[in-house]
């Protein structure tokens, strides 16, 4: 056996064999299956087979979804309700705040009336304060106080008619019962002059007390001014008055109708129509400047604005004038020639038509009956 041969079987060497030409390889272009199982089975597998399945899309839950807007509603609600409820606390609390300063003022006045002797005005104040507020402290032994106190006669206290001030501006006790004299005389400048004594002396010194008596002090002196016609005087008093306390009704309206009043007056002789116009207004309140009252001066004014509707030509206009002027007092001559002018005018006389005659119907006469 030859060890150059790997076969077993015995060769025949009968001919020689002749070397061929090397040839070319036919190619043949692979089946497409033959090629896809060649790739499949010696190519690597692509990068995507190596990466991590993607999570499934999860699908929109309505429930869900509505209860979360849910609880957001809530959520907000719930802050809405709180500041609202904040905001009605603090509002409240703003409230009795300024109700208990009006109680406060109005009870530290009923303290000035009953020092005055004004029981009646206390008593009205310390009863207003119960009605809004029972349990305010004091008031219920205040009301107590004043209605004993206003059952026992008291007498009047004798005042020189102009008392010398105190000289010693040290004694501070001193002062202010001199101002409580002058406050019970009604000599309202007095007492004001001393009260600013004491206060230069010693701010300090009954303050409550002494801010009362200022503000009554001041009060009555405005109002008394206005009266006495003192119109600018009485308004800068009342003016001051307001800076301790609040002014009551009636100063109030005389205050508004003394600055009316001067506001009507600038027109006086100027503007007759505006004049009877401001003045109108007033006629009845009894309020003057010391020479004419209101009423006084719409009925003058009233005249006059009703000569210049006259000149104007418009008669029942004047008429009306006059005739305002006239329910106050008599016409001057030449407001009476006015107002009989324009009622003549205004009101002219109508012509009767006389009666027409007719002519006269004559009787019809009766036919004989036919046969």
């Amino acid at each position: 056996m030859s060890e150059e041969t790997e076969s077993t079987q015995p060769v025949k060497a009968t001919q020689p064999v002749k070397a061929r030409k090397a040839s070319k390889p036919k190619t043949t272009a692979p089946a497409p299956e033959a090629e896809a199982k060649k790739l499949t089975s010696a190519e690597p597998a692509p990068a995507e087979a190596s990466l991590p399945n993607p999570e499934p899309k999860k699908k929109f839950k309505p429930g869900q979804f509505f209860l979360n807007v849910l609880v957001f509603l809530v959520i907000i609600g719930v802050g809405v309700f709180g500041g609202y409820q904040s905001g009605l606390s603090i509002r409240k609390q703003a409230k009795e705040t300024l109700i208990n300063q009006q109680l406060g003022d109005q009870f530290t006045r009923a303290l000035v009336d009953i020092q005055f002797g004004h029981y009646n005005t206390a008593k009205q104040r310390l009863e207003y304060i119960i009605s809004v507020d029972p349990s305010f402290p004091g008031a219920m032994e205040k009301l107590t106080e004043v209605m004993v106190l206003s059952n026992i006669p008291t007498p009047t206290p004798v005042v020189s008619p102009t008392p010398q001030l105190i000289v010693d501006d040290t004694n501070y006790e001193a002062l202010f019962a001199q101002a409580q004299q002058f406050v019970a005389a009604g000599q309202w400048q007095n007492a004001l002059t001393v009260l600013d004594t004491l206060r230069k002396k010693n701010p300090s010194f009954n303050t409550v007390q002494v801010d009362g008596m200022y503000y009554f002090c001041l009060r009555n002196l405005g109002v008394d001014m206005i009266k006495a016609g003192n119109l600018e005087g009485g308004i800068y008093q009342l003016t001051l008055a307001e800076r301790f306390a609040p002014l009551d009704n009636t100063a109030h309206i005389l205050r508004d109708n003394a600055r009316f009043y001067i506001t009507a007056a600038s027109f006086w002789e100027l503007d007759w129509k505006l004049a009877a116009e401001y003045f109108a207004q007033l006629n009845g309140s009894g309020i003057w400047d010391g020479t004419m009252t209101a009423t006084e001066r719409y009925y003058y004014a009233a005249m006059r604005y009703g000569d210049e509707l006259l000149a104007q030509g418009a008669y029942c206009e004047a008429y009306e004038q006059y005739t305002a002027a006239q329910t106050i007092g008599q016409l001057d001559a030449q407001a009476a020639k006015g107002a009989n002018q324009a009622y003549q005018e205004c009101y002219p006389p109508t012509e009767i038509p006389e009666p027409t005659a007719e002519p006269p119907t004559e009787a019809p006469t009766e036919t004989p009956p036919t046969p």
